[in-house]
């Protein structure tokens, strides 16, 4: 019998109870759930509250984030690095392993709400559960295991009591099923909610077809390119890279483009927004094109699920933003601290944990990023003095070049231009250019620095994850920037459907539908109706430009590329450079300059990215709780990773 440690045994912390005649989830702490707990309608409720709680716990949590980003081509370690940033690196600062992997966030939290899901579909029809309630569950269980195959290779279908069965029972051994049978079950429950689940949601948040439609197609994309195997990455458990259904890649790739065509033609109450900034804007938060969400809230320490006032750093708190925002406190004016941490979006509290590479950024900067504004709604790239609302009622501060900024105007910014008349301090010289090494360009007042000169320590922060609260005076005070953000934490986008298209067309060479699926979202990126970094309307049109501009033959560099521009930073690239077996040949070297103030002269680094590590380790935690002879526990581990 295939069964799982107890440690990711049947009993669910923070398991919570939902009231069914609301339209919102109300959550009630409660310890776990017994076996009979969903043999109610309540425990039912219950369940399923719970699996729309679970998100948090990942979703949001840097160093799970940070596992998913630094070692990719999206981002490296910043200057406050500690070594969960190094170790995913992958660059010679570190070491990768069972104890170190911070994809154990993902292993540790997601087995005990699969066996709640299990519990739910179980009970079903002793409870007169509705088909659309069991397909809430189906979802979770299957967008879990969905996580788990890509990030592990097989994992355990059997928890204790039989394959996808509900187990109460803490044991302490465990056997990995092959990729094929967890696909096998990933189709059968994302297939059954798109079947069963509603249109509309029946909470706010709530799953439905489309939601679902989005994650089966990923899927099925995905297990596509698993077949097809094009750089020959090896596998664990070791399997036939069969469908167990007689499937090819083909077929996969066709139903995936097929799933998104549909969902597209029949988006229900989702949708592409307006503009590219739109979609991540907090104002707009749970808008349209937002499919799914770990929800947090500013009104309840309890619902919230962690203090409102600060964060210390771990889940279920929402604390991914903090990572790439350096440490823009730093700067100062003529003994005057310019720019203070505050809770709004473009500057919120700063780790600097981590950094955009110099290729990320000039991803963005190949295109036109007058006119594509994708890159203006991405980053912070302009910083404006609030002194005032810490308190210092200076009317001005000295700027660059003898100048002075006025209260509130530009203190810092990152041009993209590479001009021959910026003038950096001298790199020994750490108190000069506003005590962060910044430049000067004749006739401005406020300090630069040019995209070929950021460091570890300097960068445009990543404004899509900033935060952002209501319940102060954003013209007076600074609000709580230490507390984890309140605001939801994005995990499936309407976007996406398009970019899923695009890719699967493409591999079926379906050159023309992966293109015109391409361009729906460079036309929008083409509209404007705000540039961040001047913080003012502007009203601009430039679809046509980008339309003009899209390559007639689409390539997968340019799909990964434009999957760069719509989601950086959201926390998925691994996924996609594994997905595509791309990482060694996007990711294996990277440029940025160093980690001290004044550093602007770029350095290479090169990664160590090998075939196993397509595979992340199974935790060591885990292993270290099951009862399993040492040859048994080195099986059960991924190839490459050493037990301890």
């Amino acid at each position: 019998m295939k069964k799982l440690t107890y440690i990711l045994a049947a009993l669910a912390a923070a398991a919570t109870l939902a009231a069914s005649c609301t339209k919102v989830l109300d959550e009630q702490p409660r310890t776990f759930f017994e076996p009979g707990f969903f043999q109610t309608e309540a425990g039912v409720e219950g369940g399923l509250t719970a699996l729309y709680a679970s998100l948090r716990y990942f979703y949001g949590q840097a160093y799970y984030y940070n596992i998913n980003t630094t070692g990719t081509d999206e981002a490296t370690y910043g200057q406050s690095a500690d070594g969960n940033f190094k170790d995913a690196d992958l660059s010679g600062v570190g070491n990768l392993n069972a104890s170190s992997s911070r994809s154990d966030v993902l292993w540790n939290t997601v087995f005990p709400y699969i066996n709640t899901a299990s519990g739910i579909i179980e009970n079903a029809e002793s409870v007169g559960l509705s088909e659309a309630l069991i397909a809430e569950a189906r979802f979770f269980r299957g967008w879990y295991y969905f996580q788990l195959v890509q990030t592990f290779g097989g994992v355990p279908l059997d928890l204790g009591s039989g394959e996808l069965a509900f187990n109460s029972t803490p044991v302490r051994t465990s056997v990995r099923n092959t990729v094929p049978e967890v696909y096998k079950a990933v189709f059968s429950d994302l297939e059954a909610a798109v079947n069963n689940l509603p249109d509309h949601p029946r909470v706010v948040g709530g799953v439905t077809k489309n939601v679902a439609r989005l994650a089966l197609a990923k899927a099925y994309l995905t297990f596509g390119w698993w077949l097809e195997n094009p750089k020959n990455i090896p596998t664990y458990p070791a399997a036939d890279r069969k469908d167990l259904g007689g499937h090819d890649a083909a077929w996969y790739f066709q139903q995936s483009l097929s799933v998104c065509e549909t969902a597209i033609a029949n988006p229900g109450p989702y949708g592409l927004m307006q503009t590219f900034r739109e979609v991540s804007l907090a104002q707009n938060d749970r808008n349209k094109e937002i499919l799914l969400w770990a929800d947090h809230t500013e009104k309840s320490e309890q619902y919230n699920g962690g203090s409102l006032s600060y964060g210390g750093g771990g889940a279920p708190d929402n604390f991914a933003g903090w990572m790439m925002n350096w440490n823009h406190g730093t700067i100062n004016l003529g003994g005057i601290g310019a720019v203070q941490r505050e809770a709004c979006q473009e500057i919120g509290r700063p780790w600097t944990r981590m950094a955009p590479t110099h290729e990320a950024i000039k991803i963005f900067t190949s295109q036109d990023i007058t006119k594509d504004s994708r890159f203006e709604g991405t980053f912070t790239t302009a910083y404006y003095g609030n002194w005032e609302k810490a308190g210092n009622q200076a009317a001005s501060a000295p700027g660059a070049n003898g100048m002075t900024i006025p209260k509130g105007g530009r203190v810092l910014s990152f041009i993209p231009e590479v001009l021959d008349d910026i003038v950096y301090p001298d790199k020994q010289s750490n108190t000069d250019g506003a005590n962060v090494g910044a430049g000067t360009v004749p006739g401005r007042a406020d300090y630069v620095f040019d995209l070929n000169g950021i460091s570890r320590i300097a960068y445009p922060a990543l404004w899509k994850l900033g935060c952002y609260r209501t319940d102060y005076d954003h013209a007076t005070q600074l609000g709580s920037p230490n507390a984890g953000s309140t605001r939801p934490y994005n995990v499936l986008k309407f976007s996406e459907f398009y970019l899923v298209a695009a890719e699967a067309a493409f591999k079926l060479g379906q050159n023309d539908k992966a293109r015109q699926n391409l361009l729906v979202l460079r036309r929008r990126a083409g509209v404007w109706t705000w540039k961040n970094s001047e913080r003012a309307a502007y009203n601009a049109d430039f679809s046509a430009d980008l339309e003009a501009s899209t390559p007639a033959t689409i390539t997968l560099d340019y799909i990964l590329d434009e999957r760069m521009r719509e989601l950086y930073g959201e926390g998925f690239r691994w996924f996609d450079l594994v997905r595509t077996q791309t990482w060694k040949e996007r990711a294996g070297t990277y440029t940025i300059s160093g980690a001290f103030w004044g550093a602007h002269k770029p350095e290479t680094f090169t990664r160590t990215i090998e075939d196993y590590m397509y595979l992340r380790p199974i935790p060591q935690s885990q292993l270290n709780g099951m009862d399993m002879t040492d040859s048994e526990k080195a099986a059960y581990q991924n190839p490459g990773y050493p037990t301890e």
